[in-house]
Parts: C-alpha cells; sequence; structure tokens
C-alpha cells in the first residue's frame, strides 16, 4: 500500500491518494476531441487523418486517442503512441501527458517512468494541469525519479490553483497529514471542498470525515452526510458505508434501517468488507 493511503478511521477504510494514471488517464478520457465529428464518421477520420499526416498537432493527439480507445479504428496503443509523439514533439502539452501515460503504463511501449517523468515535466512546466498533477505524483512516490515530496507539492499546487481536482485532493491530503507542509486541518479542509465542490468523489466523502469529526471545520453531521451521499452517489463504497452508518444511528439524517441496509448493500456488493460485516449484523 502506498505510503499516502496509510491513514486508517474508525468508520474509513483509507484516505487514498490519486494517481499519476488516474490523472493521466482522466484526462485521456475527459478531452475534447479537436475536431468536432459529424454523422459521417468516415470522411471524418478521414479528415483528421489528413490534417494529422500535414503535421496539425491538435488532430495528431486526437487521432492518437481514438487508436488508444479503438474509437472508429482498431484498437491499437502503437499507433497511438506515434501519433503522440508527433504531436507532444511539437510541444502539444496535451499529447504530452498522453504520451508519459502511455511510458508510464507500459501502452504501445516498453514501461519507462523516467521517459514518463520526461513528458509530463514538459507538460506541466508549460502550465497544463494534469501534466503538474501527474508530475506530482511521480515526485510524490519517486517513481521514474528520486522521490522527492517538497517538489510533489510545488507541482500539485500550480495543478490545484489551475482548478484540476485530483490535484486539489492531493495537497489537501498533505496538508492533512503535515508532510512537506504544516499539518492543518483547515487548509486540507480548505483544499478538499474546493475538489469536492468540482465533483470529486474521493473528496467528498473525506469532506464528509471532516465534518463527521469535526477536523478543520466544525462537528456537523448534516453537513457530514451531505458530503458522504453526493460521493455515495457516484458508486464510491466507502462513503455508501458511512453513509449507512449515519442513517443506522440517526445522526445528521433521521433514524433509517431500512435506509442503512440499502447502503450497506451497496458498498458490500463492491466488497467493502466493513459493510458486509455491518449488513449481516443488522440480518
Amino acid at each position: 500500500m502506498r505510503k499516502v493511503d496509510r491513514l486508517i478511521y474508525t468508520l474509513v477504510l483509507a484516505l487514498v491518494v490519486v494517481s499519476a494514471r488516474d490523472v493521466a488517464m482522466a484526462e485521456l478520457a475527459t478531452d475534447e476531441p479537436s475536431v468536432t465529428a459529424p454523422s459521417d464518421s468516415a470522411s471524418v477520420l478521414g479528415a483528421l487523418r489528413l490534417l494529422a499526416e500535414h503535421g496539425d498537432a491538435a488532430a495528431q493527439d486526437s487521432l492518437g486517442g481514438l487508436y488508444g480507445a479503438g474509437q472508429g479504428v482498431p484498437k491499437d496503443d502503437a499507433e497511438a503512441v506515434k501519433w503522440y509523439r508527433k504531436a507532444a514533439e511539437q510541444g502539444h502539452a496535451g499529447a504530452q501527458v498522453h504520451l508519459g501515460t502511455m511510458y508510464e503504463n507500459g501502452l504501445g511501449v516498453p514501461k519507462d517512468e523516467a521517459e514518463a517523468v520526461k513528458w509530463y515535466r514538459k507538460a506541466a512546466e508549460q502550465g497544463h494541469a494534469e501534466g503538474q498533477a501527474a508530475l506530482g505524483v511521480m515526485c510524490y512516490n519517486g517513481w521514474g525519479m528520486l522521490r522527492d515530496v517538497a517538489e510533489a507539492v510545488e507541482w500539485y499546487r500550480k495543478s490545484a490553483e489551475g482548478g484540476f481536482a485530483p490535484a486539489q485532493f492531493n495537497l489537501g491530503l498533505l496538508y492533512f497529514q503535515g508532510e512537506s507542509v504544516p499539518m492543518d486541518y483547515t487548509e486540507a479542509a480548505r483544499w478538499l471542498r474546493r475538489a469536492a465542490d468540482g465533483g470529486f468523489a474521493r473528496a467528498q466523502f473525506n469532506l464528509g470525515m471532516m465534518y463527521e469529526k469535526g477536523w478543520g471545520v466544525p462537528k456537523d453531521d448534516v453537513e457530514a452526510v451531505g458530503w458522504y451521499r453526493k460521493a455515495a452517489e457516484q458508486g464510491l463504497a466507502s462513503a455508501q458505508h458511512n453513509l449507512g452508518v449515519l442513517y443506522l444511528k440517526g445522526r445528521g439524517v433521521r433514524k433509517d434501517k431500512a435506509e442503512a441496509e440499502k447502503w450497506f448493500s451497496k458498498a458490500a456488493a463492491q466488497g467493502l468488507a466493513e459493510a458486509q460485516r455491518a449488513l449481516d449484523k443488522l440480518r
């Protein structure tokens, strides 16, 4: 288990750091296509390929994404890498993150974390928030480089200030733990809230815990229920479990055994042992 995952609480499993793969793969999944696809997808693919072959970096990055996803073309990681590289070498920050992801995970190229760091750094130095966050994770964990938590904090902060929720979450965790920054629950809660407001489920869950325990915020079970619910509705098992506990105890919400059982069941179906134990006791 990674070092950042070591905190265990009464009702939860752990705080989980967002990995570089999570960061970069999320960016891959959410990037808007550089070319809007009309109904004739074959024509669009042809036009996109023509642009890419003529050196358009955005088109090259988009074509790489299509090959990586197997969308409109056979899935081919090596071909994805080829097009990402062409765009990355022209300075396209998104493609640099994508290429770094491929190296980090050994997709279409031999796994090479140092090479991943190189490409994440190029994107980060251009101010690309996802690249900054991914580089921060590599720094924190010592993947492809010597471990440097202070540098990780710098990149997380840049990305977080740019509005990237996974970096806001990771920065909040570091303030919670007091690692390379002063331990400051209020500052931790501030960054977790920013990530939570952006819809990041793990931040919503951890902010709920802060309210339940009164860490860095006034103790407030109603607020805890609200944040646990947001994360639970996104399918986060630990939040589903905690929400079930509060329904069972009638804290911050009207006591409701049936509702507690519903949330315990959802969490248990995902393999959360604590939720299964709670469910067994109810039955």
